[in-house]
Protein backbone atom coordinates (compact mmCIF):
# COMPACT_ATOMS: atom_id res chain seq x y z
CA UNK A 1 0.00 0.00 0.00
CA UNK A 2 2.82 2.43 0.85
CA UNK A 3 4.68 1.80 -2.42
CA UNK A 4 1.61 2.24 -4.63
CA UNK A 5 -0.25 5.06 -2.87
CA UNK A 6 1.07 6.62 0.35
CA UNK A 7 4.60 7.20 -0.95
CA UNK A 8 3.30 9.45 -3.75
CA UNK A 9 0.84 11.12 -1.36
CA UNK A 10 3.62 11.98 1.10
CA UNK A 11 5.96 13.07 -1.71
CA UNK A 12 3.46 15.60 -3.04
CA UNK A 13 2.39 17.22 0.22
CA UNK A 14 5.82 17.22 1.83
CA UNK A 15 7.37 18.84 -1.27
CA UNK A 16 4.65 21.47 -1.51
CA UNK A 17 4.95 22.45 2.16
CA UNK A 18 8.77 22.54 2.05
CA UNK A 19 8.82 24.65 -1.11
CA UNK A 20 6.54 27.21 0.54
CA UNK A 21 8.67 27.24 3.71
CA UNK A 22 12.05 27.59 1.99
CA UNK A 23 10.99 30.07 -0.71
CA UNK A 24 13.07 32.90 0.86
CA UNK A 25 16.15 30.65 0.79
CA UNK A 26 15.52 29.70 -2.82
CA UNK A 27 15.14 33.36 -3.78
CA UNK A 28 18.43 34.24 -2.05
CA UNK A 29 20.29 31.42 -3.87
CA UNK A 30 18.76 32.46 -7.21
CA UNK A 31 19.98 36.04 -6.79
CA UNK A 32 23.40 34.86 -5.55
CA UNK A 33 23.97 32.52 -8.50
CA UNK A 34 22.74 35.10 -10.99
CA UNK A 35 25.74 37.27 -10.22
CA UNK A 36 28.46 34.59 -9.93
CA UNK A 37 27.61 32.30 -12.86
CA UNK A 38 28.89 34.81 -15.44
CA UNK A 39 25.77 34.76 -17.57
CA UNK A 40 25.41 30.97 -17.51
CA UNK A 41 21.99 31.16 -15.86
CA UNK A 42 20.71 29.99 -12.49
CA UNK A 43 18.98 26.71 -13.29
CA UNK A 44 20.35 23.56 -14.87
CA UNK A 45 17.93 21.44 -16.91
CA UNK A 46 18.97 18.02 -18.11
CA UNK A 47 17.16 15.01 -19.50
CA UNK A 48 17.20 12.02 -17.18
CA UNK A 49 15.44 8.64 -17.25
CA UNK A 50 12.75 8.19 -14.62
CA UNK A 51 10.49 5.29 -13.71
CA UNK A 52 10.52 2.63 -16.43
CA UNK A 53 13.18 4.67 -18.24
CA UNK A 54 10.76 7.46 -19.21
CA UNK A 55 12.74 10.64 -19.95
CA UNK A 56 12.06 13.86 -18.04
CA UNK A 57 13.97 17.08 -17.37
CA UNK A 58 15.56 17.31 -13.94
CA UNK A 59 15.91 20.79 -12.38
CA UNK A 60 18.92 21.82 -10.29
CA UNK A 61 20.68 25.01 -9.36
CA UNK A 62 23.58 25.62 -11.71
CA UNK A 63 26.89 25.55 -9.85
CA UNK A 64 29.25 25.96 -12.82
CA UNK A 65 29.93 28.62 -15.43
CA UNK A 66 29.86 27.89 -19.18
CA UNK A 67 33.48 28.96 -19.70
CA UNK A 68 35.19 27.40 -22.71
CA UNK A 69 38.70 27.11 -24.14
CA UNK A 70 39.85 28.74 -27.39
CA UNK A 71 38.46 25.80 -29.39
CA UNK A 72 35.01 26.20 -27.87
CA UNK A 73 35.17 23.19 -25.56
CA UNK A 74 33.88 23.46 -22.00
CA UNK A 75 36.67 23.79 -19.45
CA UNK A 76 37.05 20.96 -16.86
CA UNK A 77 34.41 20.81 -14.10
CA UNK A 78 36.85 21.76 -11.35
CA UNK A 79 37.67 25.02 -13.18
CA UNK A 80 34.06 25.96 -14.00
CA UNK A 81 32.82 25.14 -10.48
CA UNK A 82 32.60 28.54 -8.74
CA UNK A 83 33.32 29.21 -5.07
CA UNK A 84 29.63 29.87 -4.52
CA UNK A 85 28.86 26.72 -6.50
CA UNK A 86 31.05 24.70 -4.14
CA UNK A 87 29.08 26.02 -1.18
CA UNK A 88 25.74 25.35 -2.86
CA UNK A 89 26.87 21.84 -3.83
CA UNK A 90 28.45 20.94 -0.46
CA UNK A 91 25.28 21.98 1.38
CA UNK A 92 23.13 20.16 -1.23
CA UNK A 93 21.19 23.37 -1.91
CA UNK A 94 21.60 22.60 -5.62
CA UNK A 95 19.17 19.70 -5.20
CA UNK A 96 16.28 21.79 -3.82
CA UNK A 97 14.69 22.72 -7.20
CA UNK A 98 14.07 19.00 -7.72
CA UNK A 99 11.19 19.37 -5.28
CA UNK A 100 9.35 20.74 -8.34
CA UNK A 101 10.11 17.45 -10.13
CA UNK A 102 8.64 15.62 -7.13
CA UNK A 103 5.48 17.72 -7.28
CA UNK A 104 5.10 16.91 -10.98
CA UNK A 105 5.50 13.19 -10.30
CA UNK A 106 8.76 12.83 -12.24
CA UNK A 107 10.64 12.01 -9.05
CA UNK A 108 10.18 10.91 -5.46
CA UNK A 109 11.80 12.31 -2.35
CA UNK A 110 13.59 8.99 -1.86
CA UNK A 111 14.79 6.69 -4.63
CA UNK A 112 17.78 5.91 -6.87
CA UNK A 113 19.35 9.10 -8.23
CA UNK A 114 18.37 9.91 -11.85
CA UNK A 115 21.41 9.42 -14.08
CA UNK A 116 22.16 10.21 -17.72
CA UNK A 117 20.09 8.73 -20.60
CA UNK A 118 23.25 7.52 -22.36
CA UNK A 119 23.83 5.10 -19.49
CA UNK A 120 20.62 3.16 -20.24
CA UNK A 121 22.13 0.71 -22.78
CA UNK A 122 25.17 0.17 -20.51
CA UNK A 123 23.25 -1.31 -17.57
CA UNK A 124 23.13 -5.01 -16.91
CA UNK A 125 19.65 -6.50 -16.54
CA UNK A 126 20.05 -6.35 -12.76
CA UNK A 127 21.33 -2.76 -12.73
CA UNK A 128 18.42 -1.64 -14.93
CA UNK A 129 16.04 -2.63 -12.12
CA UNK A 130 16.83 0.74 -10.51
CA UNK A 131 14.21 2.13 -12.91
CA UNK A 132 11.40 0.05 -11.42
CA UNK A 133 10.71 2.96 -9.04
CA UNK A 134 10.73 6.75 -9.37
CA UNK A 135 14.20 8.30 -9.00
CA UNK A 136 14.76 10.32 -5.84
CA UNK A 137 16.39 13.48 -4.56
CA UNK A 138 18.22 11.22 -2.12
CA UNK A 139 18.52 7.47 -1.96
CA UNK A 140 19.99 4.44 -0.28
CA UNK A 141 23.24 4.74 -2.26
CA UNK A 142 23.59 8.42 -1.30
CA UNK A 143 23.37 7.40 2.35
CA UNK A 144 26.13 4.83 1.92
CA UNK A 145 28.84 6.64 0.01
CA UNK A 146 27.24 9.00 -2.50
CA UNK A 147 30.01 10.05 -4.95
CA UNK A 148 32.75 8.33 -2.93
CA UNK A 149 31.82 4.76 -3.97
CA UNK A 150 32.14 2.96 -7.31
CA UNK A 151 29.32 2.69 -9.82
CA UNK A 152 29.11 -1.06 -9.21
CA UNK A 153 28.56 -0.53 -5.48
CA UNK A 154 26.11 2.29 -6.14
CA UNK A 155 23.95 0.15 -8.46
CA UNK A 156 23.88 -2.72 -5.96
CA UNK A 157 22.60 -0.32 -3.32
CA UNK A 158 20.00 1.07 -5.74
CA UNK A 159 18.63 -2.40 -6.48
CA UNK A 160 18.64 -3.22 -2.75
CA UNK A 161 16.41 -0.20 -2.24
CA UNK A 162 14.00 -1.34 -4.97
CA UNK A 163 13.68 -4.71 -3.23
CA UNK A 164 13.28 -3.22 0.26
CA UNK A 165 11.19 -0.12 -0.45
CA UNK A 166 9.09 0.68 2.61
CA UNK A 167 8.09 3.58 4.83
CA UNK A 168 10.73 2.55 7.37
CA UNK A 169 13.48 2.45 4.70
CA UNK A 170 12.49 5.91 3.45
CA UNK A 171 12.50 7.30 6.98
CA UNK A 172 16.01 5.95 7.52
CA UNK A 173 17.20 7.47 4.23
CA UNK A 174 15.62 10.82 5.15
CA UNK A 175 17.43 11.12 8.48
CA UNK A 176 20.75 9.74 7.23
CA UNK A 177 20.59 12.27 4.37
CA UNK A 178 20.10 15.14 6.80
CA UNK A 179 23.06 13.90 8.85
CA UNK A 180 25.28 13.59 5.76
CA UNK A 181 24.31 17.05 4.50
CA UNK A 182 25.12 18.63 7.86
CA UNK A 183 28.47 16.80 7.93
CA UNK A 184 29.03 17.43 4.18
CA UNK A 185 30.04 13.81 3.66
CA UNK A 186 30.96 12.16 0.32
CA UNK A 187 30.23 15.16 -1.92
CA UNK A 188 33.02 14.38 -4.39
CA UNK A 189 34.42 11.21 -5.85
CA UNK A 190 37.95 10.18 -4.97
CA UNK A 191 39.41 11.59 -8.20
CA UNK A 192 37.31 14.54 -9.39
CA UNK A 193 35.01 17.39 -8.39
CA UNK A 194 32.03 15.39 -9.66
CA UNK A 195 31.35 11.70 -10.16
CA UNK A 196 33.21 10.14 -13.11
CA UNK A 197 31.16 9.02 -16.11
CA UNK A 198 29.81 5.47 -16.11
CA UNK A 199 31.26 3.39 -18.96
CA UNK A 200 29.59 0.08 -18.20
CA UNK A 201 32.57 -1.37 -16.34
CA UNK A 202 33.41 0.75 -13.24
Amino acid sequence: MYKFFFKRFLDFWFSLIVLIMIFPILLFVIIWLHFVNKGAGVFFFQERPGKDGKIFKVIKFKTMTDERDVEGNLLPDEIRLTKVGKIVRSTSLDELPQLVNVLKGDMSLIGPRPLLPEYLPLYSKEQARRHEVRPGISGWAQCHGRNAISWTEKFKLDVWYVDHLSLWTDIKVFFITIKNVLMRKNINSATSATMEDFDGTN
